[in-house]
């Protein structure tokens, strides 16, 4: 009996355990990013996102997995990110090639180019043109090389 109670026991532990990894909250950011996307006007923010991460989209090698991420745009800014780990960040200053296109109600944000190129595409929860929208207006803000059409 002892050893059945401790093999449930062990068994609850581990789904506990495998619960909490599936809901953990990937939006924290530290007080001063809070402070800054404030003082940048935030005008879409979706937090625990699923994005279909891609490198090397449309050849042999490519290859994707879907992360769960938050996001944030600002007048000034995009930032993909993991907590305080960082995905994506598209400032004035970036210089890295960004576009962002839009499939029906996904949006798919273009880093870099060449092997280097990756993408984070998801559906956002609302308004999927006016996502785009105003990540393309931060790209074009920015020191990036992107030339894309509205």
């Amino acid at each position: 009996m002892g050893i059945r109670l401790l093999h449930i026991g062990r068994s609850l532990a581990v789904m506990a355990m495998a619960v909490a990894a599936c809901s953990r909250d990937t939006s924290h950011l530290r007080p001063e990013q809070e402070q800054q996307f404030a003082s940048e006007q935030i005008v879409r923010r979706a937090d625990n996102v699923t994005f279909r991460y891609t490198r090397d989209a449309g050849n042999r090698g490519s290859s994707w997995e879907d992360r769960i991420a938050s996001i944030i745009v600002t007048r000034r800014s995009v930032l993909i990110h993991k907590n305080e780990k960082i995905g994506v960040e598209i400032t004035p200053a970036s210089r890295r090639f960004y576009d962002v296109q839009r499939d029906g109600d996904r949006v798919r944000i273009i880093a870099g180019s060449g092997q280097s190129r990756v993408s984070w595409s998801f559906v956002p929860p609302d308004d999927a043109d006016g996502w785009t929208k105003d990540v393309r207006a931060v790209i074009r803000a920015s020191r990036s090389v992107a030339n894309s059409p509205d």
